[in-house]
């Protein structure tokens, strides 16, 4: 399903090969996307932009409403990863997007991470991945065409494993306990994340809610 987002943009004039930004405003929130002379197809920065508009009021809605309200997307040749996201700033590999022009949904992941806003603090890494790729399950909308998924449960894995496997032991959490993974993200933002945190949201320890999906991890 494709979704159109109503845009309004404003292109900041730049000589011939420099880098280039533009600006979109809708809903309330601007996003800037400058491409560093990336080589990525105009179509695919299209359907960036219409996923942060369509995902972004979403994740702010449901988890932080405070979020910032401007976020800007860089387009980099030099940068040889999938994407990273600092100081409400996404930047993504131009040879990722290039080679992947479906997987636009890794802007649903790297736009919760500004929603997390945990900070500096010292918090379990596979929380914050895990709940990224839980935001990417519940709000993306070209996973499938992308050929992202979460998998199934496989013997071996382990809830710190991180990304898809975290998230899909939070989908299962989420299921049997309602509104968990927001008061997770809560708490990690609140700098009162701790182990008992489990106990309060879930009643039980992370270990034993593990065990538990283990034995039965249908979602």
């Amino acid at each position: 399903m494709r979704f159109v987002v109503p845009l309004l943009a404003v292109l900041v004039a730049a000589p011939a090969f420099a880098d280039t930004t533009v600006t979109y405003q809708s809903q309330g929130y601007t996003l800037n996307v400058t491409d560093k002379q990336s080589g990525v197809a105009q179509s695919t920065v299209d359907a960036m932009v219409n996923t942060f508009f369509t995902i972004y009021p979403q994740e702010s809605r449901d988890f932080n409403p405070n979020a910032s309200k401007t976020v800007n997307i860089v387009l980099d040749p030099a940068y040889d990863g999938v994407a990273a996201t600092a100081n409400a700033t996404e930047t993504y590999g131009a040879s990722y997007m290039i080679s992947h022009p479906t997987d636009t949904d890794t802007v649903t992941h790297e736009s919760m991470h500004i929603v997390q806003d945990y900070g500096s603090q010292n918090i379990p890494g596979w929380m914050v991945e895990g709940i990224a790729d839980y935001a990417r399950y519940r709000y993306g909308v070209n996973n499938a065409a992308a050929g992202w998924s979460l998998g199934n449960y496989q013997s071996g894995q382990n809830y710190t494993d991180s990304y898809r496997v975290t998230a899909r032991f939070l989908v299962w959490v989420e299921e049997h306990y309602p509104g968990a993974v927001q008061r997770f993200d809560a708490a990690l933002r609140g700098r009162s994340y701790s182990a008992n945190t489990w106990n309060q949201v879930t009643g039980a320890s992370v270990d034993t809610q593990w065990t538990r999906y283990t034995q039965s991890p249908g979602i």
